[in-house]
């Protein structure tokens, strides 16, 4: 698995819809090592398998409290509002200023199978909801206003 590289846009498997897991095996659970240790390597805090050309609900995340991993994430609510600068390992040199929930919780599959709920605010709660965006196709890109999205495909392309 040696062999991932973080995607940068404007390459397309950024923009795809990635798909449930169906089953969790030693694959999958390699994989959520191998991005975790991809993450760190760029001193990123989250990490979707989009962002590394795979096409699954995988996620990881560490903020500084722990690594998470998380198999298909669903928000079940979202509560309250933050407005912060968000980076992105895929669309580096970009900060875009997003409008996210305060407080969001969610369902996921630990590496493990088991069904876990997770509630977090803050940053978590921010990092949570930019990697969940990856595994929808969206991008920070596409939180800012059409002219000023132009000017950043055009510098990347």
């Amino acid at each position: 698995m040696n062999h991932l590289i973080i995607k940068k846009f404007p390459n397309s498997c950024l923009r795809k819809k990635a798909e449930k897991v169906k089953k969790i095996s030693y694959a999958e659970k390699e994989l959520l090592s191998e991005m975790a240790k991809i993450m760190y390597l760029n001193e990123g805090v989250g990490l979707a398998a989009t962002q590394v050309g795979i096409n699954f609900q995988l996620v990881v995340i560490d903020i500084g409290q722990g690594l998470i991993k998380l198999i298909n994430p669903e928000i079940i609510s979202r509560e309250g509002k933050q407005t912060s600068e968000e980076g992105c390992l895929s669309v580096p040199g970009t900060v875009v200023k997003v409008k996210r929930a305060e407080k969001v919780n969610l369902n996921f599959l630990d590496e493990n199978g088991n069904a876990s709920r997770l509630r977090t605010e803050g940053l978590l709660a921010r990092v949570v909801q930019h990697e969940m965006d990856h595994l929808s196709g969206k991008l920070i890109i596409d939180y800012l206003n059409p002219i000023k999205k132009l000017l950043i495909k055009r510098k990347k392309s």
